[in-house]
């Protein structure tokens, strides 16, 4: 069985002793029933991790004793998805997957065809939704280095973030290249667009391919928009080395 990963402020991790409390540490003491002895490893999601014994437990905290402290480098290059806003709950799922799949950065964008909106009071509460199946995802899947979901994106956000990319893809059903065949690059930000289920409007795309994207089919098979995603990045995890 893996050690479990609790999420801590980069402070409490330097020293001997931490007393994890508030919402990780109820969830250690009460959901996961940790007991003296048990190791558990503490991150602060940017690459710092403490090693750690339970020595105690209270009615919602736990009390450890660091073993050992080191640092995780962040892999290179970076994977940046565009992830179209999907209906229903399909959003969570495909943050949850590309979070378990090494995805970077989740960038939630508004396009011409999305069904799905994000307006007022519920782009906040849409985007807390996002933002925490990332982090609770990043912990299953022991990721020290947590993803970052951005605030929600325009389609100009989008072209400025191709520009500025190392390599910027599109997938596209009716691309002439496939995504497992482009160059890659050894350095900086692949930035990937995954379009909403009406698919990315012709305007979109020509926009994206005049900031210096690529469009690139992703394979033989029409993916849900949520599954799409977590597709590519495993293809590229495995292309640049990363797996």
């Amino acid at each position: 069985m893996s050690v479990p990963v609790f999420l801590a402020g980069r402070a409490e991790l330097e020293g001997d002793e931490v007393v994890l409390g508030g919402a990780e540490g109820r969830h250690a003491a009460t959901v996961r029933r940790l007991r003296a002895g048990e190791r558990v490893d503490l991150t602060d999601g940017a690459g710092r991790v403490a090693e750690c014994t339970v020595t105690g437990v209270g009615k919602d905290s736990l009390r450890l004793a660091v073993l050992r402290r080191h640092d995780v480098p962040a892999s290179r290059p970076r994977l940046v998805v565009v992830q179209g806003l999907p209906k229903g709950e399909r959003g969570e799922l495909a943050v949850e997957m590309m979070t378990e799949a090494g995805v970077d950065v989740i960038v939630p964008w508004a396009a011409a065809r999305c069904v799905t909106q994000w307006k007022g009071e519920r782009a906040g509460k849409a985007l807390a939704r996002w933002r925490n199946t990332a982090r609770e995802a990043g912990k299953q899947a022991r990721r020290f280095h947590l993803p970052e979901v951005t605030e929600q994106a325009g389609t100009a956000d989008v072209a400025a973030l191709l520009a500025k990319a190392a390599l910027g893809v599109v997938l596209h059903e009716e691309a002439g290249h496939a995504l497992s065949g482009l160059d890659l690059p050894a350095h900086g930000d692949i930035v990937v667009v995954v379009g909403p289920e009406g698919g990315i409007a012709e305007e979109e795309i020509e926009r994206f391919t005049a900031a210096g994207a690529a469009p690139a089919l992703l394979g033989p098979t029409v993916l849900r928009t949520s599954t799409a995603g977590v597709v590519a990045a495993a293809v590229l995890q495995a292309r640049t080395g990363r797996w």
